[in-house]
């Protein structure tokens, strides 16, 4: 998750693509390094580094989700604001209280955003795409669960 989105940015940046492909490609390789820092080190600062990363990651991807059948090179500023907004008070609340369950939630909340988006996509824009969006659906739930589980029961799973 390191080295493969590096190759789709400078892929991206050949291909002339808006700067917020580049971002995406780039947050998901901050957040490869973000947690090969966490699991090589176990620390609670890495684990910042792991989890932070993926809501600014999923930040992007929801304002890339919502602005691309827009005009090329357009910039909603009121998507863009609210979603740094929402970056920065998870950010300043995750930092105070220290319960990973509140990262889990709102990452849940943009993911299911995420979710919601790629289902009207691939129904009303591109209803071709069914199969393949619900079987990744499927796919990403499943992984969501197991998850869930390792999280739930890391202490009595061996």
């Amino acid at each position: 998750m390191i080295i493969p989105p590096m190759f789709g940015a400078i892929q991206s940046v050949r291909d002339g693509l808006e700067k917020r492909y580049i971002a995406s490609y780039l947050a998901l390789t901050v957040v490869g390094m973000g947690s090969w820092c966490f699991h090589m080190t176990l620390k609670y600062e890495m684990q910042l580094l792991d989890e932070l990363p993926m809501i600014y990651s999923c930040c992007i991807f929801v304002y890339c989700m919502f602005e691309c059948f827009k005009i090329k090179n357009s910039v909603n500023y009121h998507l863009l604001f609210t979603l740094v907004l929402f970056s920065l008070i998870v950010t300043t609340v995750y930092l105070k209280v220290k319960e990973p369950i509140f990262h889990q939630v709102m990452y849940g909340m943009l993911v299911f955003t995420l979710v919601l988006r790629s289902i009207y996509i691939v129904t009303w824009v591109y209803p071709w795409l069914r199969g393949l969006g619900y079987t990744s659906l499927g796919i990403f739930l499943l992984g969501f669960l197991f998850w869930n589980i390792d999280n739930i029961f890391c202490e009595s799973l061996r």
